[in-house]
């Protein structure tokens, strides 16, 4: 009587709003689903949120209702809304006596907290209680919500109660612990490490449940560790047997396969446990002998357990009658009509094929199917076939359609990948050098800045190094193609930066060494390339470098090189460039067209690419030079670390160089303390005029020697504050004397790389012709004799056929420390100041101190010339008036940075263009002195375009008061003195 009257109330419920719930909550769910946009379906979430927020903090809400609120709530969650204000409400219900509530609770918990929610502290205890329930299914309710909430810290407070667990007399229970310990081991190995027998015992237990969630954690196991396991092998594969011999219940059964996802699973950890195991192997045989027998091919869980075990045949010791039998159930997945059992088999037999290569043969045509199907995803996983297949036999054939393909799809990872496949096959069986070459000229053109730049690397070290072991006549030869190939194309559009950096340093380097182009053929060419790309940096650079090389090489045979017109533009725009980089490379190639052929040789050798650079680090060579200016007095080199604490007055000309320095905005972060800088303004006046000397630390005893002997800071009165501030420790800001750091910006000729990685070719194994072709197998349809030709020529190749020798780049000896494709050019204006400045100096001078940083002395009527005035004579005669000189102090004043960076008049005098270096340099030898010496009217120019010497002197003032010039471009002269 009881009972109808509750199944009455049910339906009675039911026809208000069904099963409890009521009608309010059945028309959100159907307005939710109705909602035609997701503006509206926001819309009428927010309005159930409003709803919720006033309504579930409302006073002796009946529980079947709070019930309802939460579930609303889980819905507004699962939409993608925030219902963190109800978390609390969900938490609460987990401490219900009711096990409908405590269910609802825990389910609502585990969509919305994580284990790193502070909310999950308030539901341990609760968990704990729940363990130790006479309920079984409050005791899985919480063993679930331990799976989801319980983290690293919290797992010691439950850990004791899923042991005892395991002993349950419920299998549900027994289960549901072995998930908790295998998702302890998940969070944290080291907690359940001394509890790793317990998954063994449990592979024994009575239930196939129980046994089913025992492989998940020992799956994991075996993988970390799999000689720990190996004594296994025979309890899997006797319970693999069971239930290919259907000895489970009947529950167990899908679409009429026994057990399938408990034998994926043993198939897996056979597959491990096999590998490379000759004994473990032949104990799993017959079972799975019997698997490719029983197995039903009928049903897509059937396919995937065959699947599975093509896999574990594949991993394991290779057996010829198990082989057989994957080959077999692998044709079957080939000729379906459907595209997944398609691509399962493209895949299994990409497995085999690397075991027995021969076994691809009959499935050839089958192969040329797939790779011409729309399916884009069979098509991608067939090309992964055909890159494991390809040999020297049927490189070309696969190569070409590889790019075909790279041509059509528009997908830039794939394509990416698809082109570096191409390289590497190329590089490995490259059927002939102009194959090899048009085959890369593809790749470049079609895939773009989307090859990697170590392609680009590999492609320039395989020309300069060659095919051939010691033949010179193959790689001549391969570089007269390339040259001629890249002549063809170089006037298309739209090429790739890196093929375009190819394209010059090949043409660079051996445009001319077969004699059938000129050299002002070539430079005509690269000339072109640099004006159609001027906003390439990268490409000019290489272009003007690759021109010099010609002209050397012009210079060293004892040619005479001629200018072209347009490359004697092209070098006067570089010599105004902002990229100091460029400019370095236009005075280079100027400094080299004035030297003779003996120096050429030496600095510029022919084909040398590939030789080995030795770097001397420690500048050894300048030794004696650094000896005799210690021996004349100059002050020895310090580390920067061990001068950050010094600060030199004499290296600061006036207070206008302070101000500039100490109210420049600095980027930098900040690093070790650093000496202070005095300010320009001028202190208040104080009472007294007694000098403040700053105790300096005990850190510091070279500044305390040298505190004595450096004049104050302020001489503007008596009455003012005198500051020493030697020995003072800076605590912001940059250090007052420090040398440039290192450029280490990155050169835009890029490094080759020697050694290069390839992948080992398939061999060459002997084509053995089965029984049962796939002709045979399909004989309605009919082959048309082109798809006859290409499977031929994909899959042909015999025993008598010899396999071309792989490319040199897998047999020669990778040349470690290889800097640079290009021979580093020497510094011409060093070489000039060599040259002209002994003519000019008094022979009695000392050598330069060139990390001496002071004001120059007047010693006697002979000025000094130091290196970097020769450098700044190539400016010509500085505008810079004489007024440095400031009175009876003789204390100079340079000019203002401020002004001199600031916006030039458009009308005035300027300086003139055309800068010579050498005549540069003599002019400074002869006398000019740009700190005071006399000043030289400068003959007014109007040219339009930027100003080289405006520029060029901006820097050297700055270059005067201490600051770097900062940018990505390296210092112009820094290579030259050091």
């Amino acid at each position: 009587m009881e009972q109808l009257k509750t199944i009455g109330r049910e339906l009675a419920m039911g026809s208000q709003g069904g099963w409890g719930q009521s009608k309010e909550f059945l028309d959100l769910v159907k307005s939710i689903g109705e909602a035609r946009s997701k503006a509206e379906e926001d819309r009428i979430v927010l309005h159930e949120i409003e709803n919720l927020k006033r309504r579930i903090t409302e006073p002796d809400i009946p529980k079947r209702k709070m019930k309802e609120f939460i579930i609303r709530l889980v819905y507004v969650e699962m939409l993608g809304h925030d219902a963190s204000f109800g978390y609390i409400h969900a938490v609460k219900m987990t401490h219900d006596d009711s096990l409908l509530l405590k269910r609802t609770g825990y389910l609502a918990v585990t969509l919305f907290l994580n284990e790193d929610h502070d909310l999950i502290i308030l539901i341990v205890n609760t968990i704990q209680k729940d363990l130790k329930s006479d309920n079984f299914l409050l005791v899985c309710a919480a063993l679930t919500a331990v799976c989801k909430l319980i983290n690293e810290e919290t797992i010691p407070a439950v850990l004791p109660q899923v042991l005892e667990l395991l002993g349950h007399p419920k299998e549900a229970v027994r289960k549901k612990a072995i998930m908790a310990l295998h998702r302890f081991y998940q969070r944290s190995p080291s907690s359940v490490s001394h509890l790793i027998s317990n998954f063994r015992k449990k592979l024994c237990d009575n239930d196939p449940g129980v046994m089913g969630a025992t492989l998940c954690p020992l799956f994991d196991l075996i993988t970390v560790d799999v000689n720990s396991y190996k004594d296994l092998v025979i309890s899997f594969v006797n319970i693999l047997k069971q239930i290919a011999e259907r000895r489970l219940p009947k529950s167990y059964d899908y679409h009429q396969m026994p057990a399938p996802f408990i034998q994926i699973r043993l198939l897996k950890i056979l597959a491990l446990l096999g590998s490379g195991d000759k004994q473990a192997s032949e104990n799993m045989y017959t079972v799975l002998g019997d698997i490719f027998r029983k197995c039903e091919s009928s049903s897509n869980i059937g396919n995937a357990v065959l699947y599975e075990c093509i896999c574990c045949v594949s991993s394991i010791y290779p057996s010829p009658k198990l082989l057989e039998a994957a080959a077999e159930v692998t044709s079957k997945f080939l000729k379906s009509e459907s595209h997944n059992l398609k691509y399962m088999g493209i895949d299994a037999l990409s497995r085999l094929i690397k075991i027995n290569p021969d076994i691809a043969e009959e499935h050839q045509l089958a192969v040329i199917d797939c790779l011409e199907d729309p399916d884009d995803t069979l098509k991608r996983k067939t090309f992964e076939l055909l890159y494991k297949m390809t040999k020297s036999s049927n490189v070309e054939v696969i190569v070409d359609r590889m790019i075909d393909y790279m041509i059509s799809i528009s997908d830039n990872h794939y394509k990416t990948e698809i082109s570096s496949r191409c390289v590497e096959l190329s590089e490995q069986f490259a059927p002939s050098n102009h194959w090899f070459i048009q085959t890369m000229n593809k790749v470049f053109e079609h895939a773009g800045d989307l090859v990697n730049i170590k392609v680009a690397h590999n492609l320039m070290r395989l020309i300069a190094e060659g095919f051939g072991e010691d033949d010179e006549g193959a790689d001549s030869q391969l570089r007269s193609s390339a040259v001629e190939s890249y002549l063809r194309i170089i006037g298309e559009p739209k090429l790739p930066s890196v093929f375009l950096q190819v394209i010059c340093w090949v043409l660079g380097e051996y445009g001319i060494a077969d004699g059938k182009f000129s050299a002002s053929y070539i430079t005509g060419k690269l000339c072109d390339v640099a004006e159609a790309h001027s906003n390439d940096d990268t490409v000019k650079a290489y272009a003007v470098t690759a021109i010099m090389k010609i002209c050397a090489f012009e210079i060293a045979a004892g040619s005479k090189v001629d200018i072209l017109p347009e490359c004697q533009s092209l070098i006067d725009e570089l010599s105004a460039s902002h990229s100091t980089d460029l400019q370095q490379r236009a005075y280079e190639l100027q400094a080299v067209l004035g030297l003779d052929a003996h120096a050429v040789e030496s600095i510029m050798p022919s084909d040398a690419s590939c030789e080995d650079i030795e770097v001397d680090q420690s500048l050894s060579f300048l030794n004696n030079y650094v000896q005799k200016a210690i021996e004349n007095g100059a002050q020895p080199y310090l580390p920067e670390n061990e001068r950050s604490g010094m600060l030199n007055i004499g290296n600061f000309r006036s207070q206008d160089q302070h101000e500039a320095l100490t109210h420049a905005l600095r980027f930098e972060a900040y690093e070790l303390p650093k000496p202070s800088v005095a300010s320009r303004i001028p202190p208040a006046p104080f009472t007294s005029s007694t000098e403040l000397v700053p105790v300096s630390e005990p850190t510091y005893p070279i500044e305390i020697h040298l505190a004595a002997s450096l004049p104050s800071i302020s001489d503007t009165g008596p009455a003012e504050l005198k500051l020493r501030l030697e020995g003072v420790q800076k605590k912001w800001g940059k250090p007052t004397y420090s040398s440039p750091a290192p450029s280490t910006s990155n050169s835009t000729s890029q490094k080759m790389v020697n050694g290069a990685t390839q992948l080992d070719g398939l061999g060459s194994i002997s084509s053995q012709t089965r029984d049962i072709s796939y002709d045979s197998r399909r004989p309605q349809i009919e082959v048309s004799s082109e798809k006859k030709k290409l499977a031929a020529s994909l899959f042909g190749g015999s025993s008598s056929k010899t396999e071309r020798k792989q490319s040199s780049t897998s047999h020669k000896t990778a040349r470690v420390g290889n800097p640079s494709v290009e021979k580093p050019q020497v510094g011409t204006a060093a070489v000039a100041a060599t040259e002209v400045a002994p003519e000019k100096m008094a022979p009695l001078q000392p050598p330069p101190d060139l990390l001496d940083l002071g004001e120059p002395t007047v010693g006697d009527s002979t000025p000094y010339v130091d290196p970097f005035k020769q450098l700044e004579g190539l400016l010509g005669p500085t505008p810079i008036s004489s007024a440095m000189d400031n009175g009876a102090g003789g204390s100079s004043n340079p000019p203002d940075l401020t002004a001199l960076y600031s916006e030039m008049p458009k009308t005035g005098l300027t300086s003139s263009v055309s800068v010579d270096l050498i005549s540069g340099l003599s002019n400074a030898a002869a006398g000019t002195n740009f700190h005071g010496g006399p000043t030289v009217a400068h003959q007014a120019q109007l040219k339009k375009g930027p100003n080289p010497q405006d520029s060029l002197e901006k820097d050297a003032v700055a270059r005067q008061v201490g600051v770097t010039p900062s940018g990505r471009n390296p210092n112009l002269f820094r290579d030259l003195l050091g």
